[in-house]
């Protein structure tokens, strides 16, 4: 029997912390050659499927990802940046990836861009895919991702940036706004104009660590005024404006509507307004909706909305500062977190004086 054909060593494989898994440690570990690992996962066809399980097992335990670009350049750099982001639909992240992508495209890199749909398997499975295509450096959205991504870049050595989140809020680089500052932000402003029962509608928690970020910190403001949020006043909803719209009546079907609404971003803000003229529910009048991110489109609303500016070009384009400085092998300092703006125009009023029984449609 070759050295090719061991069967596999016992026991788990520990992956190494830092540095890139060359191929030769894979082989080590799985007690073949070199060239077995290399047919195993580049030419599986070459080899039974045990032995490419046995190979790509190891290989996934190690970290070890081929560098499809290491391959054709001598340089070992294919000046290509990856991003995997939510999805496309919500345009803040579309403008933190325009940011993202006019600082790298000044410095010669391509992007290469892919979406998740809030699933952690996807986001593992194209970020993969990217360091597999050899990117020199990758922008993730939240802090929350699978452990074999994490074991996945460290093993390769691509650096990696986190985004709209604090500094704080992982031990990873990470830039991004505070969602407890946020919440701060809105409940100041809705509790000074007079409100003491607020409601929210926020989105799917399913991989998206801003959600029960931004509900603590409403929670924590509302305390700070003596105020709760009771869970029967949070209703959460996908991102759609016919869902947006049930989760409305949702909220009526648990009792009386709160005086304010506060949305998890403008989208969701929209779809709460749709519901609320169909109903005949005045804004501000009658109820008052806040949202986050200041999409064009709200300032063009009748009302206009009231919002939270995030940074969201800014974001993108220090992520990409960043990570083209680890490539240089530069310092680059991550902000501790990036500042918020509150502009309130006219969806938020002093709260009715005396509460009648909801008006229907």
């Amino acid at each position: 029997m070759t050295r090719s054909e061991q069967p596999l060593a016992a026991g788990p494989v520990s992956a190494p912390l830092r540095g890139k898994v060359r191929i030769e440690e894979v082989a080590r570990a799985a007690g073949v050659s070199a060239a077995t690992v290399s047919r195993a996962l580049n030419s599986p066809g070459l080899v039974s499927e045990a032995r490419r399980r046995q190979v790509a097992t190891v290989a996934q335990q190690l970290g070890y990802v081929a560098h499809g670009a290491a391959r054709a350049l001598a340089s070992r750099r294919s000046r290509a940046l990856g991003a995997v982001v939510p999805t496309l639909t919500n345009t803040i992240f579309a403008d933190a990836i325009e940011g993202f992508q006019q600082r790298m495209e000044a410095e010669g890199y391509t992007l290469l861009l892919a979406t998740s749909d809030y699933d952690a398997d996807t986001e593992y499975r194209r970020a993969r895919t990217m360091v597999e295509r050899g990117i020199d450096g990758l922008m993730l959205v939240g802090v929350s991702h699978d452990q074999r991504l994490y074991e996945l870049l460290e093993g390769s050595g691509v650096p990696f940036v986190q985004s709209w989140a604090p500094a704080k809020a992982s031990p990873w680089p990470t830039i991004g706004y505070d969602n407890a500052t946020l919440a701060r932000v809105v409940v100041d402003h809705l509790v000074g104009l007079g409100h003491r029962e607020i409601g929210v509608v926020t989105g799917l928690t399913q991989h998206n660590d801003r959600v029960p970020a931004r509900l603590a910190g409403l929670r924590a403001a509302l305390r700070r005024h003596g105020l709760s949020l009771p869970e029967g006043r949070v209703v959460r909803t996908a991102y759609r404006t016919v869902e947006v719209r049930e989760a409305f009546r949702e909220l009526q079907r648990r009792g009386k509507l709160p005086t304010a609404l506060i949305a998890n971003n403008d989208i969701v803000a929209m779809g709460l307004m749709v519901e609320a003229a169909a109903q005949g529910i005045a804004v501000p009048r009658r109820l008052s909706i806040v949202g986050v991110g200041d999409h064009e489109i709200v300032a063009h609303l009748q009302p206009p909305l009231t919002t939270v500016r995030t940074p969201k070009t800014t974001i993108g384009m220090m992520a990409a500062d960043y990570l083209l400085a680890r490539i240089r092998q530069q310092d680059f300092a991550l902000p501790a977190e990036l500042p918020l703006e509150l502009v309130v125009r006219g969806t938020t009023a002093a709260p009715p004086r005396h509460r009648r029984k909801d008006p229907g449609p």
